[in-house]
């Protein structure tokens, strides 16, 4: 197994935590990062509010001294921006890496030609891309994508040749369409023959990687260069442990008592609050984390519920010390995790199918004037 490289960059195991709205900042990637290597991606922004120095943006890019690479993932529709943007991030050093999100299934994205919806316009995704490349001096840039709006509108081969030809430094694959959203099974397959179609740069792939065994298979099944983990990861940054591990030909794996796991989560939360500022944020903001940080374990209702509503520190805490530190790691856990839903259709803007090679950009209204996914 080799390293992944990015341009410049040599990163070592070829793992890339995938950026998550609201999870993917920077005490969330402190504990990925300290379990294991690879490169930990911030949460999406958007290149109008980066452009804007929007104050939420300019603080959900925020990383610690010893973070390195800094990694961003920036979402943009417009390709004068979107190079604005990555010019910006270049002149400024305010990353070492830059991802473009062309992925995101959301409505209130696809709905107004962003994320997965874009790639489908062959002519605008080239722009794009072209902007980013020419603006960004020497750092790299990658893009992560879908195969498409639907199994009728599959766009990620021709995206990956247009990628290439634009320079992109790396392409990654989640093996989904938008519409089939988290649900339903990743196709594996789309991965191996992206691969097969793109041999000039890393091809990366993402899809129901619950565990190290299942990076392992995907490599293997695929030949990709290397993985994007998401979901996978959640209430779990251990899991980087378990992938460098296997990267490295070790079997060990991490199975967490149940006390390390609530010694996990109270640093976790005691991160949020440094980062924040503000406890009560900090333990609101955490709640979310507390189901899948104790998915499987057996802990009464009462007591969850405590925990996933607690105020402050002191009562999450109070929670924690509630939970048998000695109850082990529970089996069958290395399963999905967060959301695993399909949806109905696939929200787009009016007309965006009629013409696959349109080069007109979206409204201004495509980036919402707040970052995030």
């Amino acid at each position: 197994m080799e390293s992944l490289k990015l341009g410049s960059l040599e990163v070592w195991p070829p793992v890339v935590l995938a950026p998550m709205a609201g999870i993917t900042n920077a005490p969330f990637r402190t504990l990925c990062r300290e379990q294991g290597g690879g490169l930990f991606v911030c949460e999406m922004i958007t290149t109008r509010a980066l452009v804007e120095r929007n104050a939420k943006t300019l603080k959900m890019i925020r990383f610690e001294p010893q973070e390195r690479p800094r990694s961003i993932q920036l979402y943009g529709v417009d390709p004068v921006t979107v190079g604005r943007a990555v010019r910006m991030v270049a002149e400024e050093d305010l990353a070492d890496h830059v991802d473009l999100n062309f992925g995101c299934p959301v409505p209130k994205v696809t709905r107004r030609g962003g994320g997965s919806a874009l790639p489908y316009k062959r002519n605008l995704l080239r722009a794009i891309l072209r902007e980013a490349v020419r603006n960004a001096g020497t750092l790299p840039v990658t893009m992560k994508m879908r195969k498409g709006i639907d199994d009728d509108h599959l766009t990620y081969l021709d995206a990956g040749r247009i990628a290439v030809e634009e320079g992109v430094a790396a392409v990654a694959l989640h093996g989904r369409t938008a519409v089939q959203h988290y649900g339903g099974t990743a196709d594996w397959e789309a991965i191996a023959r992206l691969k097969e179609a793109v041999t000039e740069i890393p091809v990366l792939g993402n899809g129901d990687i619950w565990s190290a065994d299942d990076a392992l298979r995907m490599m293997e099944a695929t030949g990709c260069d290397g993985v994007v983990v998401g979901r996978g990861c959640l209430g779990r940054p251990w899991l980087f442990r378990d992938l460098a591990a296997a990267c490295d030909g070790s079997a060990e794996r991490v199975r967490p008592a149940l006390g390390e796991v609530a010694a996990t989560m109270d640093r976790h939360a005691a991160l949020l609050a440094e980062c924040f500022g503000s406890e009560p944020h900090a333990v609101a903001d955490f709640r979310k984390h507390v189901g899948w940080y104790l998915k499987g374990f057996t802990v009464g209702a009462d007591l969850r519920r405590r925990l996933a509503t607690s105020g402050t520190l002191g009562e999450l805490r109070a929670g924690l010390a509630e939970l048998d530190p000695a109850q082990p790691w529970p089996d069958g856990v290395d399963a999905p995790r967060g959301k695993t839903h399909a949806r109905d259709r696939v929200h787009l803007p009016a007309g965006w199918l009629d013409d696959p090679y349109d080069l007109a950009v979206p409204c201004a209204d495509a980036e919402l004037d707040t970052s995030g996914g």
